[in-house]
């Protein structure tokens, strides 16, 4: 029995790029919208990145477009305006992430959407938010890294190293589906559209946000340090005999057992590390001393042993291991999704969250470029005749 989803019906139209606008779109997508991407009719260049399929197609875009139908337009052409015009009164919901000049630039932005649909959710997605001097300046997840304080924390003291995963992107994108989910149930419950608004900033200050208090209140002036953790000890990555893994101990209890897993049960008498503080102005000597118990060790042999004593670790893996790992096999995490010009099957992943009644599920591949204009064109009411034209035309 196929299972309902929860947004059966809710009709969007994407105009993201890249990661934080499609991704937002993917996972409405995935709980049943309607979700048609919009492409220049080039494609555009986000499809492209990190190409893994013969049609160039890349990895991330596998990833954040699933489950849509795609159509190509130039908003260049009058006729490819009016075409964007119809698309915009189809739609329930917009989704862009552009700045405020290229949301008018594509009429895409508010004052120009809402008379053409005035019940309609618009969710917009930038650098850096509206009210400050930076607001019409572009930016990639990379700018709310550094800008947050995060960069600066992270790697090696007087070496400021960005996180290898888009972590702001990813993070925009969800933040920006839940309000848009918001938006549909007040529209709901009153008729009444808005304008959902998410900044790559604004998401990044939020999950440094525990930093950015402790500098205002009691200003320790943090610097990087590496793996280890300003808040606790052993909080370390260690080398073992094969491979390397990621110990975290906070809280007295957890140093109670770690430290006799190591057969060194005085340590929480010694006045040094008292409490979690403590622990941590002296880590050093704590870390030092997890290592050389990690370098007689498999991994194998040290998780097995930490996960005796409850002690929250994990193998440090590589892209392939994590692929590979029983657990990520066994839960489902991962799934095989077929593509043309894919020589197997992408391990995408799936849908991040559950519903007991209507599950988000991967119905559809991502589209091809430009693989369902035509369908759409249809849907918007335009003749086979009309089609024909707008093609000759290039206006899509």
């Amino acid at each position: 029995m196929t299972l309902p989803s929860v947004l059966d019906g809710l009709r969007v139209a994407d105009f993201g790029r890249f990661i934080a606008g499609p991704w937002c779109a993917c996972l409405l997508a995935d709980l049943g919208a309607d979700v048609v991407r919009v492409e220049a009719v080039g494609g555009g260049d986000d499809r492209f990145v990190g190409p893994v399929a013969d049609d160039g197609a890349g990895a991330l875009f596998l990833q954040v477009n699933r489950n849509k139908r795609a159509m190509t337009v130039d908003p260049r052409q009058p006729r490819g305006q009016e075409v964007i015009r119809r698309l915009l009164q189809w739609a329930d919901v917009v989704v862009a992430n552009l700045p405020p000049a290229g949301l008018a630039a594509m009429g895409i932005d508010e004052p120009t959407l809402r008379p053409i649909n005035p019940s309609v959710i618009l969710t917009t997605i930038d650098a850096f938010g509206r009210g400050g001097p930076y607001s019409a300046k572009v930016g990639f997840d990379g700018i709310g890294q550094a800008m947050s304080g995060a960069m600066y924390l992270t790697g090696e003291p007087g070496r400021p190293t960005k996180a290898y995963v888009p972590w702001v992107d990813f993070g925009t994108a969800s933040l920006a589906a839940y309000a848009t989910l918001a938006a549909v149930l007040w529209r709901e419950r009153t008729g009444e559209g808005q304008h959902v608004e998410a900044a790559l900033l604004r998401t990044a200050l939020t999950t440094a946000s525990g930093a950015l208090v402790e500098q205002a209140v009691t200003a320790p002036h943090r610097t990087a340090i590496g793996n280890r953790s300003h808040y606790g000890a052993p909080y370390d990555v260690c080398a073992t005999t094969d491979g390397w893994v990621i110990v975290q101990v906070i809280g007295n209890a957890l140093f109670r057992r770690w430290a006799t897993l190591v057969g060194e049960p005085s340590l929480p008498d010694d006045p040094r590390y008292a409490d979690d503080t403590a622990r941590a102005i002296h880590a050093d000597a704590l870390s030092d001393r997890l290592a050389t118990w990690c370098r007689a060790r498999t991994t194998e042999q040290a998780l097995a042993e930490l996960e005796h004593a409850r002690i929250p670790a994990s193998a440090v893996l590589s892209p392939q291991q994590a692929l590979d790992d029983p657990h990520v096999l066994a839960s489902g995490a991962m799934e095989g999704l077929t593509y043309g010009g894919l020589h197997r099957p992408a391990p995408v992943v799936a849908p991040p969250v559950s519903l007991s009644g209507t599950p988000p599920v991967i119905r559809r591949p991502p589209p091809t470029l430009g693989e369902h204009t035509d369908e759409v064109l249809r849907e918007l009411q335009y003749a086979d005749e009309e089609i024909l034209r707008l093609r000759e035309d290039g206006a899509v």
